[in-house]
């Protein structure tokens, strides 16, 4: 499987000339995902017996990282479905995963609520169980959830509540028209403004019980075994890819420019050289630790629960002064929309306030570090 080489054609004919309309419109990117449907890409983490390419993550963040290179908005409504994907394939009906598997299904996570906000671990949203006295078992969801990406443009939702009976978290996977479903707003937001992330209210929504993904109150343990490894590398590989195209975008502009009394360009410039020096190195210090990061989770090795941590933060942070960086040195050119780095430099604000946010990840990682976590490769703490 090339899935690099299926996608480039899409990218260059269908994703990068429609960027700039996406952001300036807040156009959902449906013929993107069509076309990645029509040539198996949606399906890539299907299982073949399915249809699907039967993928991981590796191929994953491969195709990410491409489309964020041109579109960051694509690549992150793809990296939800995705992580919506690695949910249902465990569990989920076979007619919803063959559909996925043929691109006609575009799913999507409906985790975050106004309540919990970047707490994603204590939804507040209910799940109780139809007392109706009906032959098929009927559950009632209730929840207010944030800034869901695909919100109202998605066929399903990969949606979390409190657990029906005791303590936890349980999985649903919910029909997006069902009745009680609604959209109190619609996003229009600084960047990523193609991505329809908005807040969904469910009122009494009736869903069959057999959609549960998983058991009643698993619902941590399985995002824990299925979700993590794509959740976090994906939202940090579209913050990678999304880097590569601001320094890409840069490094054209500094070496056509040139000052007319002497002929130089402004790469020419030792400052402007340095500055893209410096961000060159952040975006290859993310990209190498997500790389160590897909090889942890590729391996199962003991670091992994700590290199997903890491990794949307270092990403995230870095897609911050590496795009600012861009804008500085294109100067008032980077200004202009069909430089389209401006573009860039505003959906890289997203991730870092993404649940859980980088402030969050500080705090679990200074927390995981203080608990003996290994500060290099088979080193731990130092012992007094």
């Amino acid at each position: 499987m090339n899935a690099l080489q299926t996608l480039e054609p899409i990218v260059r004919d269908v994703i990068m000339p429609a960027a700039a309309d996406t952001d300036q419109h807040a156009r959902y990117p449906r013929a993107a995902l069509q076309a990645l449907g029509q040539a198996g890409l949606m399906g890539l983490l299907s299982a073949r017996e399915v249809g699907g390419l039967g993928g991981g993550l590796p191929e994953a963040v491969q195709v990410v990282e491409r489309i964020a290179r041109d579109c960051p908005c694509t690549a992150m409504v793809l990296t939800m479905h995705y992580c919506g994907v690695a949910l249902i394939e465990p569990f989920a009906a076979e007619a919803v995963r063959r559909a996925i598997a043929q691109g006609r299904h575009v799913t999507t996570l409906a985790v975050s609520e106004a309540a919990s906000r970047s707490h994603i671990w204590a939804p507040a949203g209910t799940a109780s169980v139809d007392e109706g006295g009906a032959d098929e078992v009927v559950v009632h969801l209730n929840a207010l959830k944030s800034m869901i990406t695909s919100a109202g443009e998605a066929d399903s939702y990969v949606w979390i509540s409190r657990a029906m009976q005791g303590e936890g978290n349980t999985l649903w996977l919910v029909d997006s028209r069902l009745p009680g479903l609604r959209i109190p707003s619609r996003f229009d937001g600084m960047g990523l403004r193609g991505n329809a992330s908005s807040p969904i209210e469910a009122v009494d929504v009736r869903v069959p019980r057999q959609c549960m993904l998983g058991a009643d109150g698993e619902g941590e343990a399985l995002k824990s075994r299925y979700l993590m490894p794509f959740f976090p590398t994906l939202i940090a590989t579209t913050s990678i890819g999304l880097m590569q195209g601001a320094l890409q975008r840069a490094v054209a502009h500094v070496s056509d420019t040139r000052f007319s009394d002497t002929g130089s360009t402004l790469g020419d410039l030792p400052t402007i050289r340095a500055y893209l020096a410096r961000a060159w190195l952040q975006a290859e210090q993310a990209r190498l630790l997500r790389d160590a990061t897909v090889a942890s989770v590729v391996s199962a090795s003991a670091d992994m629960c700590v290199r997903l941590l890491q990794v949307k933060a270092a990403a995230a942070e870095a897609a911050l002064s590496v795009t600012d960086t861009a804008m500085r040195v294109c100067g008032g050119a980077a200004f202009r929309k069909e430089a389209g780095i401006e573009r860039l430099f505003r959906d890289a604000r997203a991730a870092s306030v993404m649940a859980p946010t980088t402030d969050v990840l500080y705090d679990m990682l200074g927390k995981a570090l203080g608990e003996g976590a290994a500060i290099a490769p088979d080193i731990g703490p130092a012992q007094a």
